[in-house]
């Protein structure tokens, strides 16, 4: 009598052996295998525990540079997310960044090559074929395939480069190394000069340039007096404006109105959730050379004068409001008092700014 035997249900693969296996793809140069593995990884990864997304991340940014182009992205937004879930943004950060930098690059030159093969609208990443883009840009006189082909790939995933930093970046620690090690001045250099209108680039922008543990140095000019602060997270200079007048004024340094409470919160931790509340101007923000520094400006903005961000207080030249919050409502901001400067001190670091410019000069240099 013959039997029948059931084989054994085939175990489900966890997310840590999928990304082994992607491991595997990698380091053999299986570009055809990557696709179906990285798939498996990302489908894997809902059911990953925080612990498993937490080790899988620095592992899944290393393949990173060895990724093949088009998906390399892909695998981008998986760091990311394993970031988001406990992974150590500073160990998945560096091959993030330099996919970013790549990326910006790239898009950079698909605008060029469109503007000098005729112009037109840029392709639409969700309607235009990339083939057809590659064609249109590649330069065969200077055998220009293999950098159309990047091109293409970074202006089709830009976005999803940007979602990945944006991770990465949401974190202090990211934020210090990068700048420290001139990443981050690169990568600003590169936003300031991609010209591409289908990617909004200035929230990355403000993120990435977003000072923490910053020391700054203000002077009220009308006073005569001086603070030394600490600033982190604030990513306008609307934000540090309401701070500035809730630290100084709301602590009894200057005279004024106090700002609004709830204007306050707003501009450190709470959430506007549809809210449209008015923040007032209490200050004119000057650079030490006279020069006005705008609201819609950013802190980093502000001039290092003796290794410290110093910044000159006037009287308001006109009536300002703007809307309450923080530009990126994802990261608290902070503003503390650490001392007031004596009188002499003060006055002694008074002397050596200039008077700040009329309203006539400040309109025309922020034109020019």
């Amino acid at each position: 009598m013959s039997s029948e035997h059931t084989p054994p249900p085939r175990q489900q693969p966890t997310f840590l052996t999928a990304v082994a296996a992607l491991e595997a793809v990698v380091a053999d140069l299986d570009d055809e295998g990557f696709g179906p593995a990285l798939g498996l990884v990302g489908g894997l990864f809902g059911s990953a525990d925080p612990s498993e997304a937490a080790a899988a991340g620095p592992r899944l940014a290393a393949l990173l540079p060895d990724a093949p182009p088009f998906p390399r992205a892909h695998l981008a937004m998986v760091v990311g997310a394993c970031v988001e879930q406990g992974a150590d943004p500073v160990a998945c950060s560096g091959p993030v960044l330099a996919g970013l930098r790549g990326a910006l690059t790239g898009a950079q030159r698909l605008v060029e090559g469109w503007e000098r093969t005729g112009g037109g609208p840029l392709p639409d990443p969700e309607q235009d074929d990339p083939a057809e883009a590659h064609e249109r840009i590649a330069d065969p006189a200077v055998l220009d395939a293999w950098h159309a082909h990047l091109a293409v790939v970074a202006w089709w995933t830009l976005h999803l480069w940007q979602r990945a930093a944006w991770a990465v970046y949401a974190h202090p620690a990211v934020r210090t190394e990068a700048r420290g090690s001139g990443v981050t001045a690169a990568l600003l250099g590169l936003i300031r000069r991609y010209r591409g209108e289908q990617h909004d680039l200035k929230g990355l922008a403000h993120l990435a340039g977003m000072l923490d543990d910053e020391p700054l140095l203000v002077l009220d000019r009308p006073t005569g007096t001086g603070y030394l602060l600490r600033m982190s997270g604030l990513s306008d200079t609307f934000q540090l404006h309401t701070l500035l007048a809730d630290v100084l004024i709301g602590g009894g340094h200057l005279p004024g109105v106090p700002q609004d409470p709830q204007v306050v919160a707003l501009a450190r931790t709470e959430f506007l959730d549809g809210r449209r509340v008015i923040a007032t101007g209490a200050f004119n923000l000057v650079a030490p050379d006279g020069s006005w520094l705008w609201n819609e400006g950013t802190p980093s903005d502000i001039p290092v004068v003796d290794g410290v961000r110093t910044l000159v207080l006037d009287p308001l030249p006109y009536e300002r409001s703007w809307s309450a919050g923080r530009f990126i409502q994802e990261i608290p901001g902070d503003l503390r008092l650490e001392r007031v400067l004596s009188p002499a001190e003060a006055a002694r670091l008074l002397a050596t700014t200039a008077p700040a410019r009329s309203a006539q000069q400040a309109f025309g240099a922020g034109q020019a």
